[in-house]
């Protein structure tokens, strides 16, 4: 039986401590991005004591007034909410290391304790106006990127639930172009649509093929697809490449990565290149400010909840209710879920 090197390892003789703290979060099964953003920050923490502090060579000689002038020079750069979430990783990583018996002590407990910033759970993100939208769409004129926008904001599916995608999830009539595929059962009888799994999880293997990203709905869930989803994914599938993988993923890179499945790091990537275009996205801003993917969720859950009246087909489409009430919208998808989809869904398209 192969074993942990770390195990026989003492704890204080760490020599990377970020990277056995990662790490140790990638075993816990923490997502690539959340990762990215710890690995960001604790570098950048790092670099700041070492270039401010002479007596600072390592991690673990950082003391609580070291933490309070890092915690200091963000203000004015960033939005209080997300200071706190740089504070957050920080604090995190010295009480994990302190636990687990790496670090002596964790200099960020105090620091969190006094600091005024504090995590907005639900905050004020900028106002876009379906007009608005309509031209941020119009703007976009590659067929996969336009797709991509297009789909996240007629479903209201999350990246990774996009990118997890596969060809048999699409239920499509497509005569304008030569591309066959045989939808899964569980669009029997429900053309137009788009099954999003809540199965797929980071690191299993699904269709044959292992994922990188985890679909995060408690249910099943079955998305009509209008005239306007059905366009932009007819002009994307009549340039589509060949699939690398068995799996048939509907999003595909067309780039370095040529006919592999689409990361969710690149459906960012591209929504953030589009957005900064357009006055949306500033390097530091906050949920407040920047468009991202997941803004588009937020538009979709905002207009089509004012335009239905009816909050529970909204929570039935985000993929996020109890099984009792999710029951209720899946037996009845064809009368109450789609003819309402259909008659309230807004236009992204001038």
């Amino acid at each position: 039986m192969a074993t942990d090197p770390r195990a026989t390892e003492a704890p204080k003789d760490v020599s990377d401590p970020i990277e056995y703290f990662l790490d140790d979060q990638r075993y816990h099964g923490k997502s690539e991005r959340t990762l990215e953003a710890y690995d960001r920050v604790l570098h950048e923490f790092k670099a700041f004591v070492r270039n401010r502090f002479d007596e600072v060579e390592r991690l673990r000689d950082a003391d609580r007034r070291e933490c309070m002038a890092w915690v200091h020079s963000l203000r004015g750069e960033f939005e209080q909410s997300t200071i706190a979430t740089y504070a957050s990783y920080l604090n995190r990583f010295y009480d994990y290391m302190n636990r687990v018996g790496v670090f002596e002590e964790n200099p960020m407990a105090l620091v969190m304790e006094e600091m005024s910033e504090s995590i907005d759970t639900d905050p004020t993100r900028r106002d876009v106006s379906v007009s608005e939208m309509q031209a941020f769409v119009d703007s976009i004129t590659h067929p996969l990127e336009r797709a991509i926008v297009v789909t996240l904001l007629k479903t209201g599916i999350r990246v990774g639930e996009l990118c997890n995608l596969d060809l048999q999830d699409l239920h499509l009539e497509t005569p304008e172009i030569d591309l066959e595929w045989e939808p899964r059962v569980h669009l029997d009888r429900r053309p137009g649509s788009i099954f999003v799994s809540a199965d797929p999880t980071r690191g299993q293997s699904v269709n044959g093929e292992v994922r990188t990203a985890s679909n995060k709905r408690k249910r099943d869930t079955v998305i009509p697809v209008d005239d306007e989803l059905r366009w932009a994914l007819v002009e994307w599938l009549a340039l589509r490449p060949d699939a690398v993988s068995p799996a048939r993923p509907l999003f595909l890179d067309t780039g370095e990565s040529w006919g592999q499945r689409l990361e969710p790091s690149d459906v960012r990537y591209i929504v953030k290149n589009h957005a900064r275009e357009r006055g949306w996205y500033r390097t530091g801003g906050g949920t407040t400010e920047n468009v991202t993917p997941h803004y588009f969720r937020h538009f979709f859950t905002t207009h089509l909840r004012d335009r239905t009246g009816d909050r529970g087909i909204v929570q039935y489409l985000r993929g996020d209710v109890a099984s009792d009430v999710i029951d209720t919208y899946t037996h009845n998808w064809g009368d109450r879920v789609r003819d309402t989809y259909l008659e309230c869904i807004y236009s992204v398209t001038e």
